[in-house]
């Protein structure tokens, strides 16, 4: 049942006048997305849903818009089964809180949704759930209003494709929450706003300077304090010696308060050197900022919580950003691009931060500078980004002239579809079909031949891929980005010691190969492949059966194919009933920071059908 609705159902209410009714609808359809795949409800056979809450001895019925065989689905706004008489839908923080009030009963020693196992779920956790569902509605209804008013995109495509996000992850319960921005902060410091800012800037001593470089330059090696010295621009008063940190504006006034930071402050180690130099733009991250035309962009650590993790920096992560620098940089990188010369990782070759006085790491304040390889003419656009819908009017948008009436909003993606489609005379069914297949060879295939070339499994997820489209849009090639997310094989331990000796004694990277391939196969054919077949689907781009076939024979062809790469995930994705899916619902219901403790204990994940297979 692609595309059932029941008869009557209003248009889509992501495109309601009011912004605040399209973010409880968005809301309400990412908490039931993350619902139906994380307690495995099956598809429905008249066009309602039925979601169980035996906690409460209810249910909700949920009109079905459109029902993705990769999850994408499209809802309308949830009732109660029982009502006698009609009642106002369900919005997104009543919904949290019934979900929540079923993991709780399920922590109590009830029966769990799908007969999946989860990590315990105290109440204490389902109430956070609730708080960031409000805070992330409350948000997105800023952005959306803000959109509304100031729709037109920088300059720079780069910035702009970052930007696009309004809406955020749509399989996340709460994807626009960021717990610790006020209202004026957020507007200043989140990319969906547009907000730019100065840096604040610290003087380090070299007593208490932690930092590494591979960043070279002709050759030439040039060390952290030289780059950031020159990011800062002319005009900042530095001490002698002492090298220049870049500190998000949110984080210094927050970092100074730690006992750690106040006592090299109080001793004169570090320096308050103020905001300072031209403004820089928050990404999709938040964290990362970027400057057009800059060499360089910066991952700050921001101590605030969004989505499912507080944003600082482990310096694990540092080092793993420089390890695989100069992992590529052995040879490694040379014959990769010999067979993808359109694929590349966004490398991370310095950082710098501030050691106490005792050689540990002071939290908070450690940075990665990231090479920037874009222009500003670039169209380059993370993934997530291309396919994200944006809730606006697109009254008089040509690229609409077709679309059903409760299509989804439009998204770039499905303008670059329509585009090609008028300019080639073709119907946008096989201009998607031709599309999606060049995706899968210009990211899909180089990614696949990193892991079974060196054991390496990106953690390529629709953020952290980077698309670089030709003049036309169709899909050029590809760049990965991300110093947290690698997972080097236990397996091939030897041969990557081999070529850098050492390698992961400070990264901690390694992984065992049944962790490496559950979290490859979710990142990048559940989260990236299967979410853009999704987007597909659910936009009226083309059939996702017909993509889950084309994707198939991709996969069949990596498998056995000539020259197939050595990767373990193709065979596992074709011959798997089910795979195991991270739960981003059950993940933050569980009060889980992702970017603590061991790899393998981070994430709730699930077991979900595979719809690759018969």
């Amino acid at each position: 049942m692609d595309t059932e609705r029941p008869s009557g159902a209003a248009g889509d209410l992501l495109e309601h006048p009011d912004p605040s009714v399209a973010a409880q609808a968005a809301a309400v359809e990412n908490l039931l997305r993350c619902w139906a795949r994380e307690a495995g409800l099956p598809a429905p056979r008249d066009g309602v849903l039925r979601v169980p809450l035996p906690v409460g001895g209810t249910a909700l019925l949920v009109p079905v818009r459109y029902w993705s065989p990769t999850g994408w689905h499209r809802f309308g706004l949830p009732y109660p089964a029982d009502a006698a008489h009609p009642v106002p839908p369900t919005d997104a923080v009543t919904l949290a809180a019934l979900l929540a009030g079923q993991l709780a009963g399920q922590h109590a020693g009830r029966a769990d949704p799908g007969d999946r196992p989860t990590a315990t779920a105290p109440g204490t956790a389902g109430a956070d759930l609730v708080a960031r569902v409000a805070d992330s509605v409350r948000r997105t209804t800023v952005f959306i209003r803000d959109r509304r008013q100031r729709p037109a995109d920088p300059a720079d495509r780069f910035l702009a494709a970052e930007q696009a996000l309004v809406l955020g992850h749509p399989l996340h319960p709460a994807p626009k929450s960021r717990e610790g921005f006020s209202e004026s902060e957020a507007a200043r410091y989140s990319p969906e706003t547009r907000g730019s800012f100065p840096l604040h800037w610290l003087a380090v001593a070299p007593s208490v300077l932690a930092t590494d470089s591979a960043w070279t330059e002709r050759g030439r090696p040039v060390v952290a304090p030289h780059l950031t010295a020159r990011l800062a621009g002319p005009g900042l008063e530095l001490p002698e010696g002492y090298a220049a940190l870049p500190v998000h504006p949110w984080q210094a006034r927050e970092v100074r308060d730690r006992p750690e930071a106040a006592a090299l402050l109080d001793a004169g180690l570090l320096r308050d050197l103020g905001a300072h130099g031209a403004p820089w733009c928050p990404t999709s991250s938040v964290r990362t900022v970027h400057r057009t035309g800059a060499p360089a962009m910066l991952k700050l650590s921001l101590g605030v919580d969004i989505t499912n993790s507080r944003r600082e920096n482990l310096r694990k992560e540092l080092h793993r950003g420089v390890e695989v620098h100069r992992l590529l940089r052995t040879g490694l990188g040379r014959l990769w691009h010999a067979a993808h010369p359109g694929f590349d990782i966004v490398r991370d070759p310095a950082w710098i931060g501030v050691d106490g006085g005792r050689g540990e790491p002071v939290p908070g304040l450690d940075v990665v500078i990231r090479h920037n390889p874009f222009r500003p003419t670039d169209d380059v656009s993370c993934v997530a980004g291309l396919v994200a819908p944006r809730p606006l009017s697109w009254a008089g948008d040509p690229a609409s002239a077709g679309q059903p009436r409760d299509a989804a909003p439009r998204s770039r993606l499905a303008r670059v579809v329509a585009r090609l489609a008028r300019r080639t005379g073709r119907s946008r069914g096989a201009v998607a079909a031709e599309w999606f297949l060049r995706y899968l060879e210009h990211v899909v295939r180089p990614v696949l031949w990193l892991d079974g070339a060196a054991g390496i499994a990106l953690e390529a997820h629709q953020q952290n891929t980077l698309l670089l489209l030709d003049a036309d849009g169709w899909p050029a090639g590809a760049r990965y980005r991300d110093n947290q997310g690698y997972y080097f094989r236990e397996s091939r331990r030897a041969e990557l010691d081999a070529r850098l000796p050492g390698i992961g004694a400070a990264s901690d990277t390694f992984v065992r190969d049944e962790i490496a391939d559950e979290r490859f196969a979710y990142y990048l054919a559940i989260n990236n492949v299967f979410g853009l077949i999704g987007a597909f689907g659910c936009q009226r781009l083309a059939d996702e059966r017909l993509l889950l076939a084309a994707f198939r024979r991709f996969l069949d062809g990596a498998a056995s194919g000539p020259g197939s790469p050595r990767s373990s995930l193709p065979a596992l994705l074709l011959d798997s009933p089910v795979l195991r899916c991270k739960a981003n619902l059950l993940t933050r219901a569980h009060g889980l920071d992702e970017l603590v403790g061991p790899v393998d204990t981070q994430s709730v994940y699930v077991t979900v059908p595979n719809p690759l297979h018969p």
